[in-house]
Parts: structure tokens; sequence; C-alpha cells
């Protein structure tokens, strides 16, 4: 008998290599006949990284680089290596952990001016280090830049009319007047690109990513119009280079349009790129049960979050699925009618939110134990 356990990460506790381990601790306690298999994923935005080098192997390096603000801040950067002889190296790169929210105080002051550079930083560090395949997250920005400080750490020159250079982040959008890709690291002219991206807006206008995203990082009515107008200025300058209209162009405040028009990118789903990177399709193949869960499993779940799309690739397989998050109160009964076998709530009882946080491992664990009686109790008949 064979269990594949694929969570997604307990945000503000647990990363989801360490919840899969949990779990199958307690699985092995509760059934220690059964096989368990983890697979740690994620759906492309934080916590990515750690899911696929947890799933992968490979080395999580930590650099300092340039924050959104110009200050430095300490960022990840993992790199998978090869499966064999004449393999390359696959190096992972999370925006949010150079350019991120929470690396910031939202203001308009601050949503002008916050910069990708520092992601661009770490995309140079992982060509630097031989990447020859680059996977990169989109979600979670303090950013409304147009990826143009990621390009300018990896060697593209924006100027403006004057010859001169730009003011970071969005504010400076408007003086661009040419770019040139003369100087572009060399490595990404061998280096495949594939960007994480759960969203289909574009570059700029009512959708684009000023007016949609630009609130949440602290942009006032005035501060929106002034960086939709400068990111319109950047797809007519770059328009040559990537479609500004192209769903997933207004990712990451831009850095989707950065990453099709600078490093040739492809943009995928979150989810779909790591499940395939880990290869989960075929470890679910010929299982017996799939476990996976999250912190919180509600109805935004269902719109193609971690677990159900682990639960679309095992009912494509005929697996049952039984998901464990830390609060199902809006979503359990939602997930059942979409095809779940069973939802299980990881609190023991009432308690704080921070209790719960402190000891989610435990519970984890103790809830997936008592599963595994259930389950192999009743396959034993």
């Amino acid at each position: 008998m064979r269990v594949v356990i694929a969570p997604d990460s307990f945000k503000g506790s647990c990363e989801s290599p360490a919840a899969a381990a949990a779990i199958a601790a307690g699985w092995r306690r509760g059934a220690p006949g059964w096989e368990t298999v983890t697979r740690p994923v994620a759906d492309g935005g934080e916590g990515t990284l750690h899911a696929l080098v947890g799933s992968l192997g490979g080395e999580i390096v930590c650099l300092t680089v340039t924050g959104p603000h110009g200050q430095p801040v300490g960022a990840e950067l993992g790199l998978i290596p090869a499966d064999g002889p004449g393999g390359s190296v696959t190096g992972v790169v999370e925006m949010a952990s150079a350019s991120g929210l929470h690396l910031v105080d939202p203001t308009p002051a601050s949503a002008a001016a916050a910069t990708t550079y520092g992601t661009g930083e770490l995309i140079r560090a992982a060509l630097d280090a031989g990447a020859e395949r680059l996977i990169l997250t989109l979600g979670g920005s303090a950013t409304t830049d147009g990826g143009v400080g990621m390009a300018q750490a990896l060697g593209v020159r924006f100027t403006s009319a004057t010859g001169g250079g730009l003011a970071p982040g969005g504010a400076g959008l408007h003086d661009i007047a040419t770019v040139d890709l003369d100087a572009r690291h060399p490595g990404l002219a061998r280096c495949e690109v594939i960007a994480a991206c759960d969203v289909d807006n574009p570059l700029h206008g009512p959708r684009g990513a000023a007016a949609v995203f630009g609130p949440q990082k602290g942009a006032d009515p005035a501060t929106v119009r002034m960086l939709d107008e400068g990111l319109r200025r950047l797809g007519e300058v770059c328009g040559s280079f990537a479609d500004p209209a192209s769903p997933g162009a207004g990712a990451a405040g831009g850095l989707g349009f950065a990453a099709l028009a600078f490093l040739g990118a492809e943009l995928r789903s979150g989810f779909e790129l790591v499940a395939e990177a880990v290869g989960l399709a075929t470890a679910i193949a010929g299982a017996d049960l799939v476990i996976t869960g999250e912190g919180r499993l509600d109805t935004q779940s269902l719109g193609g979050k971690t677990p159900v799309g682990v639960m679309r690739l095992a009912q494509a397989q005929g697996v049952p699925v039984v998901a464990i998050a830390g609060d199902v109160s809006q979503g359990s009964d939602e997930a059942i009618a979409a095809g779940m076998t069973a939802v299980f709530s990881a609190a023991p009882g009432p308690g704080s939110l921070q209790e719960a946080l402190d000891r989610v491992e435990e519970d984890l664990s103790r809830v997936a134990e008592s599963i595994a009686r259930v389950w192999s109790a009743a396959a034993g008949r």
C-alpha cells in the first residue's frame, strides 16, 4: 500500500517540506506497513522555492541583495543539480524573497519607488552558478516597476531622452526613451526561463498591474494613475520584445512583461509548473491514497489553489484524496462536493491562532496517524 503526501505550506508556521515530513511521520506510526512518498508542492507563490528544493533536492543559498527600496536584504536562491551526466542546473528564484511586499511599509511613496533590482541579482547569481533552467515565481511583490529593475541588474540599459538613467521603481518609467539589450547577462542565451504566474492581467489599463494590484501595495488613486502611465510607456518602448496585452504581463507589478521581453520566459500556471517539476502525477499513479493540505481550506481554494490541483490530478487516476488544513470552517463542504474524499482539521480543539501556529507540525502528525489507523483498518477488511 502506498500513500502520496503532497501538501502546500501552512503559511506563517510551516513550509511544505516540513508539513509533508510531519504527515509522513504520523502515517508511519499509524500504518507502518505502508510506503510513504512525499511530494511537497506549491502554487507558484511564496513557499515554491522550498517546495521544489524539498522535493527535488539541491541547496538553498542565502544572499544579500538589493531590497525594494535599495536597502540590503537577505534573500534565498534555490539551486537544484542535474539528474545525471550532461544535465543542467535549475535555479529557483522567488521574487518575493528579494522584492516582496513583506519587506516594505506600503505607502504611495513606497509603491512608486519599489524596485525589482534584487530579483535580478538573484537571477544573475543563478546564471553565474551555471543554471541552464530557471524557475521564477511572480507572487507577493511590493513593486510596480514593470520589471525594469530586474532587467537592469541583468545588464539591460534604459535611458531617458537626455541620455541619463531612470529614477528607481515605477516612478521612473515615464522617462524611458530607449532600451539596449546588448550587455545582457550572457547566461540568458543558454537558459530556459519559466515564470510561475497565476493571473492573466495585462501590463497596463483597467485590468493592468497598477490598477488591480497597486492599491494593495500602498498606491493611492493618483499613484495608480502615475504607475499605469509609466507601464504604458514601457509597453510602447519595449512592445517589439513582448506584447503588453499578453495574459500575465501584469503579474508582480509588470515583472511578467519583463520576463517575456528580456528573459524570453514562458509563463505557466504556478501549480502546474510545480506539479510537473516534482513529478506529482507519476508519483500518484498506482497510489492507494493521496493526502494534501494547506493552512486554510476555504472557497478560494476551489479557484485553483494547491489542494484542488492535487485533487484533480488524483481524480484523473481514480485515487482518493484526503485534505488536512488548519482552518476548514469555510471550505470543507465545497471541497467534498468538488470530489475531495474527506477533509480534516489539524486543530485538536479550541485555542488561539498563535497556539495553532506553534504546534502545527505536531498536530499534522497526530491527525495523519489517526487517518492512517482508520484507513489501514478499512483497507484490511
